[in-house]
C-alpha cells in the first residue's frame, strides 16, 4: 500500500502526497507505460505512480534532478542541475546518465526535438544543447542568457525562454539563433509549450502574465488577476486551452487562446506548484511541498473566468 495514501479533495482538484516535504516533486510527464514520472529534486531521485492503483516507486538519480520529458526511445530524460548531467530511465528504473560538452553548465530545461533527439538548455553557461539517445551530444550559442525551459516548436524549431535576457529564443536544428525580446521589463520569462492555436506560449514569472507568440515573433501578453501570481510551467491541456502553475499563489490557472483565465486553489498557498503536465484526461502539477495534484478539464467554460 502506498505510504503516502491520503488525499486532499475539493472538486475539481484532487491533491495526492507521494512524498515528504523534504523531496521536492518538482516537475512530471507521462511515460511510454501509461504512469505518471516526476523528479524528486531535493531527494536526487525520480519516481514513478502506478495509473491504477497510485503506488509510487522511487528510483534514485544523480543531485537537483529538475525537468523531465518522454523521449522517442521509450524511455524518460531529465536534467540533473546540480551534477550537470543529462539522465535517462526506462519505465522498468534502468538509469544511464550523460555529460554535457560545458561543465558547470546547469542543465535545466529538457524536451523530445523534432529531429529525433533530446534538446536541453544549460542555463549558467547560456548554451542549448542536443543529445541523440545513444548519447551524443552537441551545442550551441543560446541567443540570450539563462536559457530555461524549451519546448518544440509548431515550426519545426527549438522555442526557449531566456530567464535573464528578458526574451524567447528561437533555435534552429542547425544552431541558428533568434532572440525575441519582450514587450515588459524584467518579465523574467521561465516555463514554455506549443499551444494548439499555432503558436508558443509562455510564463512571465517576474510580470505575473501569460505569453504568446506567434511563429512571425509576435508577441501578446495577458496579465494575471493577481500580478504576484509568479506564474512558472505551462502545458497544453486536452480541452484545447494552456494550463500554467502559479507558484506564488499556491493556484493552477487556465487559459484560452482567446486568452480567458480560470484560476483553480489548491490545498495551500504555499504548496509551491511548479511543473505541469496533461495526463489521463486531466492536468497534474507537482507541488514541492510533497504532492501531486490533479485537475480535472471543464466541460464548459467556468463562470468565474475573466478576461485576460
Amino acid at each position: 500500500m502506498n505510504e503516502f495514501s491520503e488525499r486532499y479533495d475539493s472538486d475539481p482538484v484532487r491533491e495526492f502526497p507521494v512524498s515528504d516535504a523534504d523531496a521536492g516533486p518538482y516537475a512530471l510527464a507521462e511515460g511510454p507505460d501509461g504512469a505518471l514520472w516526476f523528479t524528486l529534486v531535493h531527494r536526487g531521485a525520480v519516481a514513478r505512480r502506478d495509473p491504477d492503483d497510485g503506488r509510487v516507486t522511487v528510483h534514485p538519480v544523480g543531485e537537483g534532478p529538475t525537468v523531465i520529458a518522454c523521449g522517442p526511445d521509450s524511455a524518460l530524460w531529465f536534467t540533473e542541475y546540480r551534477t550537470h548531467r543529462i539522465g535517462r530511465i526506462t519505465p522498468d528504473g534502468d538509469y544511464s546518465s550523460f555529460a554535457p560538452l560545458t561543465p558547470e553548465g546547469g542543465p535545466f530545461g529538457i524536451t523530445a526535438g523534432p529531429d529525433g533527439a533530446m534538446w536541453f538548455t544549460l542555463s549558467a553557461a547560456d548554451r542549448v544543447g542536443r543529445i541523440t539517445t545513444d548519447g551524443e551530444v552537441t551545442e550551441y550559442a543560446a541567443p540570450g542568457a539563462f536559457p530555461s525551459a524549451v519546448t518544440a516548436g509548431p515550426d519545426g524549431a527549438l522555442w526557449c525562454t531566456l530567464n535573464q535576457g528578458n526574451a524567447l529564443g528561437r533555435l534552429t536544428t542547425d544552431g541558428h539563433g533568434t532572440a525575441y525580446p519582450l514587450p515588459t521589463e524584467g518579465a523574467a520569462p521561465v516555463g514554455i509549450a506549443a499551444g494548439p492555436d499555432g503558436a508558443v506560449w509562455f510564463t512571465e514569472i517576474g510580470a505575473g502574465r501569460i505569453g504568446r507568440i506567434t511563429m512571425a515573433g509576435d508577441i501578446t501578453e495577458h496579465p494575471l488577476p493577481d500580478p504576484t501570481a509568479r506564474p512558472h510551467a505551462v502545458t497544453a491541456g486536452p480541452d484545447g486551452a494552456l494550463w500554467f502553475t502559479e507558484w506564488g499563489s499556491g493556484r493552477v490557472g487556465r487559459i484560452t487562446v482567446e486568452g480567458r483565465i480560470t484560476s483553480y486553489a489548491l490545498s495551500r498557498t504555499d504548496s509551491e506548484p511548479h511543473g505541469i503536465a496533461a495526463h489521463g484526461g486531466a492536468l497534474w502539477c507537482a507541488l514541492e511541498t510533497g504532492s501531486l495534484a490533479r485537475i480535472e478539464t471543464p466541460h464548459e467554460v467556468p463562470r468565474e473566468e475573466v478576461p485576460a
